[in-house]
């Protein structure tokens, strides 16, 4: 993914972007040479009619919104800003409930993959409010969008556009229908096309990976991503650290495991509670208004980081899942999914 998963700008912010765009500029034709040389090119190398396609995506409009919003993704935001975007009282709660309905479900998913359930149940949280907001742009006008009129990333979006035909073609989906994020993210996990064809999985064996309305496979679609990504069961995901002057120098912009524990001890580093000293980390800066908050990642943090490449998300994540497990436990049991 991601760009595998895009965490959406919030709803004031699209609405934002779109009216600061003249009036009947939001949308155009696709770039007509460019939609024919992928569809030629989808013709030779997957048997596609060129003319159909051709066709297909000639109904397909280019989105400014699209554009003018990827320009402008939450994560540049800073920490503080970041964090109560997603760390919020309904999101939690919201969590906890979703977490009850699911529970036999989410339980096996964790006894297959590994993966705790509120990790699981954070991630579709923070993606897609639990399903609530799973995206209103067709998957097809955002890829093309991207495609053809993004040249920062249009390779990367050329190959998810393949992909996501590759997809309709083998789901028998018409590719004109389905909904996602201004990405092309889809479903409740929010997987980009090139993920649901490696990672998505028919969790519960109805002969469908279903993760737009199927709740069951988009939770073991989320388990088996993450596993599939190196996700080592029971071993820790981050730990805050103690404030230190000489933390700033040694902080990393990526989560890059480079030093273990102990290397990272013996700068000066301090965790607040004890972690293994062989565990290799990452140290991370987070910007609060007084200053930096600074966390160890370990090897779970950065599968988490492979569904979204930022260290704002996978410690959004960590820390929504842990408020939604604290708060599962003060939460009346919910009736269980059919």
């Amino acid at each position: 993914m991601k760009f595998q998963s895009f965490s959406k700008a919030p709803g004031i912010l699209l609405l934002a972007l779109l009216a600061a765009l003249p009036a009947g500029a939001d949308s155009a034709e696709l770039d007509r040479a460019a939609v024919a040389a992928f569809s030629a090119e989808m013709q030779t190398k997957h048997g596609f009619n060129a003319e159909a396609l051709g066709q297909t995506l000639a109904r397909v409009e280019r989105r400014d919104l699209i554009l003018a919003t990827i320009a402008k993704p939450a994560e540049h935001k800073p920490w503080h800003v970041y964090r109560p975007i997603f760390l919020t009282a309904e999101r939690i709660n919201a969590g906890a409930t979703f977490w009850a309905t699911n529970a036999a479900t989410l339980a096996a998913a964790e006894k297959t993959y590994g993966v705790p359930a509120s990790i699981i149940v954070a991630i579709i949280g923070v993606e897609t409010f639990y399903g609530r907001n799973t995206g209103n742009f067709g998957v097809l006008e955002a890829l093309g969008t991207l495609a053809f009129h993004y040249p920062p990333r249009a390779p990367f979006f050329r190959s998810e556009l393949e992909n996501f035909l590759l997809l309709a073609r083998d789901e028998n989906l018409d590719a004109l229908v389905p909904k996602g994020s201004y990405a092309g993210a889809m479903g409740l996990p929010q997987f980009m096309p090139s993920s649901f064809r490696a990672y998505a999985v028919d969790f519960d064996g109805d002969g469908h990976r279903d993760i737009w309305r199927n709740p069951a496979d988009a939770i073991g679609s989320a388990g088996n991503y993450l596993a599939r990504h190196g996700w080592v069961r029971g071993a820790p995901i981050a730990v805050p650290v103690l404030g230190n002057p000489g933390n700033q120098a040694l902080a990393s912009a990526k989560v890059d495991l480079q030093r273990t524990v102990a290397q990272y001890r013996g700068q000066g580093v301090r965790a607040v509670e004890p972690v293994d000293d062989q565990l290799m980390a990452v140290l991370l800066a987070y910007e609060n208004r007084d200053g930096a908050e600074y966390w160890l990642g370990f090897k779970n943090f950065y599968a988490i980081t492979r569904y979204n490449r930022s260290p704002k998300y996978a410690l959004a994540v960590t820390q929504l899942a842990d408020a939604i497990d604290k708060a599962r436990q003060r939460q009346p049991a919910a009736s269980p999914a059919p």
